[in-house]
């Protein structure tokens, strides 16, 4: 009957969506040479490889953190390859902040053509014992400021039809955990709003803009130290080297590649959790070691503010 055929054009255009994205993905990289790249949390490990690699690409740069000195050494380091680059210091949990340093950003430098929003925080503490504040932190910089960073910066970007939108968001935007509540909320969050963007797009014809959704594992930047899956398994799913995960992340941008998972295994439990019963997922868990997986991570937080060594910003 006619259900019936519906039913099967829909699983024919998935599978030949599948062969499309899986056996002629597409190799060819784009050129973005003079294009104004901006970066959140350029100070950091992540945002400072993702500035060299863009400046080796040939792009203009504006870098963004709330650490002005750590934000000038990023900078330091792209002039050294010959990129042009201006430095701001923003507070991404501050809404008026955002706007008003994109303001600045359109005045003295010009239109952004990719935003990379790869500024991230976390608690590192259980959630009742955590101060309300730093549960707000996570959530305004890791999902709230993506919303006031796009409605910034793709106005433009739409009157152009030409742009690219990165959100480095996590496996814990995937599935989940324990004891990081503010964490997989937020990156959930940020998950949630990046495939809605790009669905929005999608529907308006803006295909000009691209997004790129990217989720990896724990990388080793210190920002989860002490994390650790079951013993066994640690030489399976290392933590990601920086480098590595960026330098992923860029082929991904450059072919326009929707989403990428580091590692790809981290597809499966992606997959797992929408296919298997509540249970299922939880035995895994406990197998793995992800039930408690945060705990060494969180006292050594806990440590590290006892005795003064974790900053506010």
């Amino acid at each position: 009957n006619y259900l019936s055929y519906l039913l099967y054009l829909f699983l024919c255009s998935v599978l030949w969506s599948l062969v499309l994205s899986v056996i002629f993905r597409r190799i060819k990289l784009k050129c973005i040479d003079g294009e104004l790249c901006l970066i959140t949390g350029a100070g950091g490990a992540l945002g400072r490889l993702f500035a060299l690699e863009f400046a080796k690409e040939g792009a203009h740069l504006v870098l963004w953190d709330c650490n002005a000195a750590a934000n000038e050494q990023t900078a330091k380091l792209v002039r050294e390859l010959g990129a042009q680059v201006r430095t701001y210091t923003v507070d991404l949990s501050k809404r008026q902040s955002i706007y008003e340093m994109a303001n600045r950003v359109r005045a003295e430098v010009g239109y952004v053509s990719i935003l990379v929003n790869n500024a991230g925080v976390v608690a590192g503490r259980r959630l009742l014992d955590c101060p309300d504040e730093l549960l707000e932190r996570t959530l305004l910089v890791n999902c709230h400021a993506l919303f006031w960073m796009t409605k910034a910066f793709l106005p433009h970007m739409k009157e152009q039809n030409h742009g690219h939108i990165v959100t480095v968001a996590s496996a814990l935007g995937l599935f989940s955990t324990a004891c990081v509540e503010d964490y997989c909320a937020s990156k959930f969050g940020a998950v949630g709003f990046h495939e809605s963007l790009t669905h929005e797009l999608i529907a308006e014809n803006l295909n000009g803009i691209k997004t790129t959704l990217v989720c990896p594992y724990i990388v080793d930047t210190g920002m989860f130290a002490g994390c650790e899956i079951r013993e066994e398994l640690r030489s399976l799913i290392p933590p990601l080297e920086p480098l590595y995960t960026v330098q992923q992340s860029m082929k991904a941008i450059l072919s326009e590649q929707q989403m990428i998972c580091i590692p790809r295994l981290m597809y499966i439990p992606f997959l797992a959790r929408a296919m298997l019963p509540w249970e299922a997922n939880v035995a895994t868990y406990r197998f793995m070691g992800g039930d408690k997986c945060m705990l060494p991570f969180i006292k050594n937080t806990e440590m590290k503010t006892s005795s003064g060594h974790i900053k506010s910003c």
